[in-house]
């Protein structure tokens, strides 16, 4: 199993799973523009996809997904909270909490997450007996996530402040209220939590 990093951050969010003959592109919050540019960095092109993998609506997870979607006739699979957001003529495929589904050489296993955001899932990747999990945007850890997560042996986490630096930072009060609530996003405290409760245990790879 292999997986890059094509995005991550307000600007744009995307990555890249693979296993055996399958590719699948997690989130797609790039411009088309961008989204091709940064597959061919990693050596791929946009007709090696079998499928486009969304977490949430928000823009820097989605921006992209429907245009690319349409042109390559790569098929989607969101929750239907995040489905209502993706423009029409995409095949759109529904998925469950915790049901898990097959792409190709991939099982996937939606897991809910606390975020501000429709019907947010984040998503364990296994191919054989190996494990990928993508945890990105949420703004507490549950101890559904600690279960969902702790048998992986590879995790992507993204943590993105320090909660003191925030609260006496620059951003307005707005933002700043939103970042730290429980339905933003972990701050570096929780995420050290987090990787407390899932080790020791196969992960191998942060």
């Amino acid at each position: 199993m292999k997986f890059a990093t094509l995005g991550s951050g307000s600007k744009g969010n995307a990555t890249v799973v693979q296993a055996g003959r399958t590719t699948v592109l997690a989130d797609c919050g790039l411009s088309m523009r961008d989204t091709l540019d940064r597959l061919g960095r990693v050596g791929l092109s946009p007709y090696d996809l079998g499928g486009i993998v969304i977490t949430h609506e928000h823009g820097d997870h989605i921006r992209g997904a429907s245009a690319l979607a349409r042109r390559y006739a790569i098929p989607v699979w969101a929750s239907a909270g995040t489905g209502r957001h993706i423009g029409k003529g995409v095949a759109l495929n529904r998925v469950a909490a915790h049901r898990s589904f097959q792409i190709g050489d991939l099982g996937v296993t939606p897991v809910p997450v606390p975020h501000d955001a429709e019907e947010p899932y984040q998503y364990v990747f296994q191919a054989q007996d190996r494990r990928f999990g993508l945890l990105t945007d949420l703004g507490h850890v549950t101890a559904e996530v600690i279960d969902a997560y702790r048998d992986c042996d590879a995790l992507l986490l993204e943590f993105n402040h320090d909660r003191e630096m925030l609260l006496s930072g620059d951003y307005p009060p707005r933002l700043k209220a939103r970042v730290d609530s429980d339905v933003g996003h972990l701050n570096n405290a929780q995420s050290c939590g987090l990787l407390r409760a899932i080790l020791p245990g196969r992960l191998r790879y942060v």
